[in-house]
């Protein structure tokens, strides 16, 4: 298959993981598990998160980290029922919504001069928000800003902190455990791991770096909110950042890290080869392939969810439990 993604006709449903969950499930706390809500700050903007922890801890102690995020157009509340399965295996677990998305709060822009009284650097101003863009450099570093957060948390065994990605966020993991050595193990399905526009087509690039251009010399504001511009999923891209979001080309950078990868057998949506397969043959630590039979990528969601389910927390045992 070409390995035009993301911004042609694939890029309508590489990471739909939010469309596909945008209605999440019935939301019930089990008797088990003790829940709450948290603020992270990601670039002096608050991320809405939610907190997992099985009730038999006690609060001072220890315990193992998956940290979890959403793909495209998605939110946190999508993933409850997974983030309560890590819960009660022994996890201590926290999902977030990426600045302007979901629950958390937007970064601004002035949409007027700042005024030149000002008293200890505040100032009140006329702003617009940037809400519901997709930027994986911008979601990257909420991941990062999110570990950080992290490991302010007395619960939280930093030595043992693991990701869960899927489509989107399934390369948004291999990203961030490239650049984060605290990454102890990831498991990604169903992941995309590489954004740039290749075999020569010419016309995406330069729509990318025009659109660049343009935000660059004030010339262009980013979409509104609820914008669709590629297929049905909401939220628009920046595409001059998707050509260079690459974190398959970068395994080399995590060689300790524990590397889990799920792929559908019959994956409609981009060539398995261009990405997860690729990192699997790269990567020289500690990894594992499953390739779940006569699914496409969707199928991670519905008939395969609780064999991925089965299959991230056997990794997290092995690697973040030692089991």
């Amino acid at each position: 298959m070409n390995r035009t993604i993301f911004l042609k006709t694939a890029f309508a449903g590489l990471f739909a993981t939010g469309c596909l969950l945008a209605q999440p499930p019935a939301f019930k706390i089990p008797d088990d598990i003790v829940f709450r809500k948290a603020n992270i700050i990601s670039e002096g903007t608050r991320m809405s998160a939610e907190v997992y922890a099985p009730k038999n801890a006690a609060a001072d102690q220890k315990l193992p980290v998956v940290l979890m995020a959403h793909g495209w157009g998605g939110t946190a509340a999508a993933l409850r029922r997974e983030a309560m399965a890590f819960a009660q295996a022994g996890y201590f677990v926290t999902t977030f919504d990426y600045r302007g998305w979901g629950d958390s709060d937007s970064r601004v822009i002035l949409t007027a001069p700042a005024p030149k009284e000002k008293k200890d650097g505040k100032f009140t101003a006329e702003v617009r928000e940037v809400r519901e863009v997709v930027d994986p450099i911008d979601f990257a570093t909420d991941w990062l800003n999110a570990v950080h957060w992290l490991a302010g948390e007395p619960q939280a065994d930093m030595n043992k902190l693991g990701l869960w990605g899927s489509s989107f966020s399934g390369g948004l993991v291999l990203y961030v455990a490239e650049r984060d050595a605290r990454v102890k193990a990831f498991h990604s399905q169903v992941g995309a791991m590489d954004g740039r526009v290749t075999n020569g087509d010419a016309k995406e690039i330069a729509r990318g770096f025009q659109e660049a251009t343009a935000y660059a010399r004030g010339e262009k504001q980013y979409p509104a909110p609820g914008v669709r511009e590629v297929g049905n999923l909401r939220g628009a891209p920046v595409r001059s950042k998707m050509i260079v979001y690459a974190p398959v080309d970068e395994v080399d950078r995590a060689p300790n890290c524990a590397m889990q990868f799920i792929i559908a057998e019959k994956e409609e949506l981009f060539d398995n080869k261009d990405h997860a397969l690729k990192a699997y043959a790269r990567h020289k630590g500690p990894k594992n392939l499953i390739t779940v039979p006569n699914i496409t990528h969707y199928g991670i969601y519905t008939e395969a969810r609780l064999q991925a389910q089965a299959a991230a927390i056997a990794w997290f045992d092995k690697y973040l439990k030692g089991k």
